[in-house]
């Protein structure tokens, strides 16, 4: 296969099987619910929960809530733009990342805009200053809704942009 035919099978979306999205390796994604607009996440099947990187989070109670406030850099190497969220916590769960190293994690709810469809996800926050994306989007996510095309990128387009608050 040339190198041509081979970057033209990177941009071209395969025909979805069984109303299933199509993604690629990496995809835009949106969270409505935390006001992030656009943020790319790698489609990891190896991950069971999806994650998303925060570089500040502050538990708290409300009404007898757990909630949590945290802070996020939406686009890789942008120190300026933040997006501070809330969310309910769900749960707090060890997790392994790629390195077998064990971290004890927030976990919340929150919906994913992806491919012109939304559902609602479990994410889990961390610290991802040191990874290429700020959020993975796990395989449980995307269980019966997608078919994964490795070889693509972008398959999904970008997420519908809503006004910034």
């Amino acid at each position: 296969m040339s190198t041509k035919t081979a970057e033209a099978l990177k941009t071209v979306a395969p025909i979805p099987g069984e109303n299933k999205i199509s993604l690629g390796w990496r995809e835009w994604v949106a969270l409505p619910d935390l006001d992030i607009n656009r943020i790319k996440a790698k489609v990891d099947t190896g991950a069971r929960t999806s994650c998303l990187h925060t570089f500040r989070t502050e538990p708290y109670t409300k009404d007898g809530e757990r909630r949590v406030r945290f802070w996020v850099h939406p686009v890789q190497n942008d120190m300026h733009q933040v997006v501070e969220c809330d969310a309910r916590v769900l749960d707090e769960r060890d997790v392994s990342d790629s390195g077998g190293h064990k971290e004890l994690r927030l976990v919340i709810e929150t919906t994913l805009m992806i491919g012109g469809q939304s559902w609602p996800v479990e994410m889990t926050l961390t610290n991802r200053d040191t990874m290429r994306f700020r959020m993975l989007l796990g395989r449980t996510a995307m269980a019966g809704r997608s078919m994964i095309y490795p070889e693509a990128s972008y398959l999904a387009g970008e997420p519908a942009l809503r006004p910034e608050k």
